[in-house]
């Protein structure tokens, strides 16, 4: 199976999906024509589907190693070559740390019931940050591995990136963790600003529908838990 050049591809998402955004990335660095549908996200709802010449690919991260294998480009090397397939396994293991190491840690400021609770989750948060995806941002010019354009790291966590420093700017995340991040790990600090300005990461995100919808989020799930004011 390859590509003829006359592929076609649906993709079934909702923009206001974190995770379905990775793929809206994915298609717009590679370039390749696509027909969008929106479709509303419930319970039952899985975005992204990737409908490829009438083959059905599901999971973000599963729906973008297949484009970028299927239409080679800056985003992703061939594995073919040892420094292909070595720099295919760093970009995987950065986003393991950040997502592992980072983000899901901040999950956990949707339930932490007091202001001091939420500062010990960015302190936490921070730590990881520092300990094990700042120092893999080094040579990051701006993007991943000296490269001066998007790779498959960023469309894998810039979707995610761009909310964490988004959120933290309005306050549903405290305001303490673009500080914190500023002031101790500047190698993620300069990589996330590039990425959340990004257009390609900035096209399908509205700040304020997301703010909004997070800001929402954390209340209901506070309540939930019994911890509304």
């Amino acid at each position: 199976m390859g590509s003829t050049g006359t592929d076609k591809i649906i993709l079934y998402t909702n923009h206001t999906c974190t995770w379905a955004n990775r793929a809206d990335v994915a298609l717009a660095e590679l370039g390749v024509p696509f027909e969008e549908r929106i479709i509303n996200i419930n319970p039952r709802a899985l975005v992204p589907v990737l409908l490829w010449n009438d083959e059905i690919i599901i999971e973000s991260a599963i729906v973008c190693q297949f484009l970028v294998d299927m239409y080679p480009s800056h985003l992703c090397p061939s594995p073919t070559t040892a420094e292909g397939a070595l720099r295919r396994a760093s970009m995987s293991f950065f986003t393991d740390a950040y997502w592992t190491k980072f983000h899901t840690l901040l999950f956990r400021l949707f339930e932490a019931p007091t202001a001091a609770d939420e500062e010990k989750v960015v302190d936490d948060a921070v730590q990881g940050l520092v300990r094990e995806v700042e120092p893999l941002l080094g040579d990051a010019a701006p993007f991943f591995g000296k490269s001066p354009r998007l790779t498959l790291a960023e469309v894998i966590t810039g979707p995610f990136a761009i909310r964490a420093v988004t959120l933290s700017k309005h306050g549903v995340y405290p305001t303490s963790l673009n500080r914190q991040i500023e002031e101790q790990a500047p190698n993620f600090h300069r990589w996330a600003i590039a990425v959340s300005s990004h257009p390609s990461i900035t096209a399908v995100f509205d700040e304020q529908v997301h703010v909004a919808r997070s800001r929402a989020k954390r209340d209901r799930m506070r309540k939930a838990a019994g911890l509304a004011q």
